[in-house]
């Protein structure tokens, strides 16, 4: 006999009190069971569709919206109720701040237990909108169909869309006309290559099928005034230099364009040959004097704004003195290490991707810093006794790992070699302050900050200090 599918559980009239990680306002229920609700904001009173049921929590999203929040307001973007990717568009910006330094609060106080350390008021983001230097939008056959159009009985259009990933969804894709996310010319390149695509019945790339040709366009700008278009195609087409010269003539500010022939079934472009199309083959940005090569496939911080308040902090918090040996683990492309260089005597740069220590050798070169070294490796695996004898013994630690946060095996090198001040920089507070509580028999939280690089959603990016105990 079939078993019969559980039918959907809503829990009406439910009063959200807090509000938690990932953006989720949460509430304890009568039986004193926690329930975290998706989309919603303390005050909130809605009927909630339980998601997930377990035995001390429960997830779920909001089904109706009995009574909005006193402190809810109106999204600014004609996408928000189908993109998904602004969150938080419903909160003014002030309590959106306040709510990121609560987050990252309780996540020592509550979470980890850590009741020390000064916490700093969190630096936010000037400006809050188009402040990002990146975006990839997606080509597709599949175009979403909108909230708005759903619930309409008029024909909706069936054309393609150049956009962003519908939530939870690989094949659909929004379209979008308009984004605050990045600055001019961006919205209008992607609206151009749109309509050039759909004029010239240039095919949009289907996902299940694995056939068609425009698949991806990314956008990378710096506030130097670079600006490089890549566009991605899962296939060659006649029309592609033509495409390509149409985009030349429209916007003569791209600097860098570039193209690839993406076969593969999935999007990313890390394995790929790129080619320069026109232009330079890269883009550059600087902060506080030093410059940074971007290039298509270079790691950098996605608002160039707020990494110089976070590089900045970096420094504050390293206390650095002129003979120190600074490590800085998970150093990406080595800007933090670079931008701390010329304060101390020496600084040693960890990564486990190849293409990304080649960028930052180049950016040492190009910023005249030789004081650093950079190593091609897993941390867990390049934080030695090999290490520490080739290099000596780091003064200062400096941290920046993946969401995820620290290896144990990471954990347990560091209080072995003791270093005598810890920097670390996470963007995520919850496996942040599970390290530093995994470190606290060795080490004080002096303080910590939190920087908003990402407004208008619930990603936070905080930064702590801690000093080995006497």
């Amino acid at each position: 006999m079939a078993r019969k599918k559980n039918r959907k559980q809503i829990i009406p009239d439910v009063t959200l009190t807090h509000i938690a990680a990932e953006g989720k306002a949460f509430c304890r229920l009568p039986e004193g069971k926690v329930l975290f609700v998706e989309d919603a904001v303390p005050g909130d009173v809605a009927d909630v569709l339980v998601l997930k049921n377990k035995k001390d929590y429960a997830n779920g999203r909001v089904a109706t919206l009995q009574k909005a929040a006193s402190q809810r307001i109106a999204p600014f973007c004609a996408h928000f109720d189908d993109c998904g990717g602004c969150k938080w568009q419903y909160l003014n910006y002030a309590q959106q701040l306040a709510y990121k330094s609560q987050i990252v609060e309780d996540s020592f106080r509550r979470i980890a237990k850590i009741n020390e350390g000064k916490v700093l008021p969190i630096l936010g983001a000037e400006p809050n909108r188009y402040y990002r230097n990146k975006l990839e939008f997606t080509f597709s056959t599949h175009r979403w169909i909108t909230k708005a159009e759903a619930q309409t009985d008029a024909p909706v259009s069936d054309a393609p869309a150049l956009g962003f990933h519908a939530p939870q969804s690989f094949y659909k894709i929004v379209q979008i006309d308009h984004c605050f996310l990045q600055a001019e010319p961006a919205n209008a390149i992607r609206n151009f290559i749109y309509a050039y695509a759909i004029a010239h019945d240039i095919p949009f790339y289907d996902p299940r099928a694995h056939t068609g040709c425009l698949r991806n366009l990314i956008v990378r700008s710096s506030t130097t005034g670079g600006l490089m278009l890549i566009v991605s195609m899962g296939s060659a087409h006649p029309l592609r230099e033509k495409l390509l010269d149409a985009v030349l003539a429209e916007f003569p500010a791209i600097s860098s364009l570039h193209y690839v022939i993406n076969e593969k079934k999935n999007d990313t472009l890390y394995d790929q040959d790129i080619i320069l199309y026109a232009g330079n083959a890269y883009i550059t940005e600087s902060l506080d004097g030093y410059v940074f090569k971007i290039s298509p496939k270079s790691f950098f911080q996605t608002n160039s704004y707020q990494a110089l308040a976070l590089y900045r902090k970096v420094l504050e918090f390293a206390a650095l003195e002129a003979q120190h040996t600074v490590y800085d683990l998970y150093t990406g492309t080595g800007s933090i290490a670079i931008f701390l260089a010329k304060h101390c005597r020496k600084v040693v740069g960890i990564e486990l991707v190849p293409d990304a220590i080649a960028d930052a050798k180049e950016n040492a070169l190009l910023n005249d810093t030789h004081n650093c070294d950079f190593l091609v490796g897993d941390v867990k695996n390049t934080l030695n006794a090999d290490l520490i004898a080739t290099y000596g013994k780091a003064d200062v630690l400096v941290l920046d790992p993946p969401r995820a946060g620290l290896h144990g095996d990471v954990v347990e090198q560091i209080l072995a070699f003791a270093p005598q001040r810890i920097v670390y920089v996470s963007c995520n507070p919850v496996t942040q302050a599970r390290d530093i509580a995994l470190l606290h028999s060795r080490y004080e939280l002096l303080q910590y900050q939190a920087v908003d690089m990402f407004p208008h959603t619930y990603h936070i990016e905080n930064v702590a200090v801690l000093v080995l105990r006497e």
